[in-house]
């Protein structure tokens, strides 16, 4: 695996572990400024920045037409955890979905 798509895989699982603790710090009581100043949410947003850092080194070497569709690995990925940390629903149309998702990554990879 080259350096840039290691940047970008890395900025995937990033960028997934800011969404992870931004769910957290919602998930808590009290109003929008008390969410925001939750270490979760400040450390979420300090993780969307890591992730774009590392996205723009991808960049430095892969296409954009490859590279920003990639980044919906992620969505598979959130919603999995979403899934396997809060119980929330992931039907068989959510799996099919994801898994087309996933499908069309590997097939844009691989041109």
């Amino acid at each position: 695996m080259s350096p840039h798509f290691l940047a970008l895989f890395t900025a995937i699982i990033v960028s997934a572990s800011g969404q992870l603790l931004l769910k957290a710090g919602a998930s808590g009581q009290g109003g929008f400024l008390e969410q925001l100043l939750r270490w979760q949410t400040i450390v979420g947003l300090g993780c969307y920045g890591a992730a774009a850092m590392l996205y723009i080194v991808a960049l430095r070497a892969i296409p954009m037409s490859v590279a920003l569709p990639s980044t919906a690995l992620s969505y598979a990925v959130i919603a999995l955890l979403g899934f396997l940390v809060w119980n929330e629903p992931v039907s068989w149309q959510h799996l099919a979905a994801l898994a087309l998702i996933c499908s069309g990554v590997v097939m844009l990879t691989r041109a």
